[in-house]
């Protein structure tokens, strides 16, 4: 594990307003230190308990400004905070009221995660990543004084209680679905993560660089981390297929089972056609009937997102290996064109010069 990936799942231990020197290494200290380095925003809701005095207690949301309504503090300005940052925040605010204040700060329900998901993916762009749980109205002790009006997830860190079911957190793989999975180009081997860091760190970033191809292949769930919001993920292009890569990953729900292009020209049944991934062209001529007898060249068009077109013809050759130049893997929106022969050219022309002429023939007779 490297080092940057291990400041994601491990960030340093927070010991008052500022952060500590050493990484924590254990697996509980690395799950203690993941719920802290979480960083408050707008939608998250917290329970706050301010010891043996209930009626300043309670469950509150951050709303959209960033700001967190309590009793007596009023509105207070805490995004950005991590929630160690927090409770020590509040407790410092509260001694204008209590004397020795005691806070603790238990984030009840994370706000949506939207990150940015670019490189060699499908469709890359800004994505939310949402849970299937909320809140049940009976989750603490404490009043719950505001609801939040999004299906969002809850910290099985923080509130075990709050479900007996368990929770699906978004990931590195849940992003890279939903921007439609990786494409023959994808290098998984050099995925990076950047993600912020909460303002005890200046808000600076932190990137970690992930071998994601061992999760597809070995099971590593530990190149599999968890995503934060504002997190930004790319996946670096290749300057060759990596066909057997594209092969695994297509044997996993990471990318969609099934992709379209189109065959036309000299085949059987032209069309557009859905074929599975990881299809090669030779397979999509076979799905489309198969090449007629009398054909010529294949001509093979791509269209590139920067709008380059890779364009090349070449003979059909149906013993021709997966990934060849003559059977490349294909990619959605690919267009497959089986041209005429010489013959077939020849006997289109004649057939295109002697239809006119045909149908007055016709017409004359029919008068006759």
């Amino acid at each position: 594990m490297t080092l940057a990936l291990a400041a994601l799942q491990a960030p340093l231990a927070w010991a008052g307003p500022t952060q500590g020197s050493s990484p924590a290494t254990s697996s509980s200290a690395r799950a203690r230190v993941t719920y802290n380095a979480y960083i408050l925003g707008p939608g998250d809701s917290l329970q706050i308990e301010l010891l043996d005095i209930p009626e300043l207690s309670g469950v509150f949301t951050i709303g959209p400004d960033g700001t967190l309504y309590l009793p007596r503090l009023r509105s207070l300005y805490v995004e950005g905070l991590s929630v160690p940052e927090l409770s020590w925040f509040l407790a410092e605010q509260f001694r204008s009221f209590v004397r020795e204040p005691q806070v603790f700060v238990n984030p009840v329900v994370y706000r949506p995660i939207r990150v940015y998901v670019g490189g060699e993916v499908a469709r890359p762009g800004y994505y939310t990543l949402t849970g299937e749980q909320v809140l049940p109205e009976s989750a603490s002790g404490y009043t719950q004084r505001q609801k939040p009006t999004e299906v969002v997830e809850i910290n099985p860190l923080v509130a075990p209680q709050l479900s007996s079911r368990p929770l699906q957190l978004p990931t590195v793989f849940d992003a890279l679905r939903a921007a439609g999975g990786v494409t023959p180009y994808s290098n998984l081997v050099e995925v990076t993560v950047t993600r912020r860091q909460p303002l005890s760190s200046g808000g600076s970033k932190v990137r970690a660089n992930l071998d994601f191809l061992s999760l597809i292949t070995q099971g590593d769930e530990s190149q599999n981390i968890r995503l934060l919001d504002g997190d930004t993920v790319v996946v670096p292009k290749s300057t060759v297929v990596l066909r057997d890569q594209f092969l695994r990953a297509a044997e996993t729900n990471l990318s969609p089972y099934q992709f379209e292009v189109f065959v036309s020209g000299r085949v059987k049944s032209p069309g557009p056609l859905v074929m599975p991934q990881g299809s090669s062209l030779n397979q999509a001529l076979v799905a489309a009937g198969g090449v007629q007898l009398l054909r010529g060249k294949v001509e093979f068009v791509r269209f590139a997102r920067n709008g380059d077109m890779d364009r090349r013809q070449f003979a059909y050759n149906p013993n021709a290996p997966s990934d060849a130049p003559s059977n490349p893997i294909l990619m959605t929106g690919d267009i497959i064109r089986v041209q005429d022969s010489a013959l077939s050219a020849s006997i289109g022309v004649f057939n295109e010069l002697t239809g006119p002429f045909v149908g007055i023939y016709s017409v004359y007779g029919l008068f006759r």
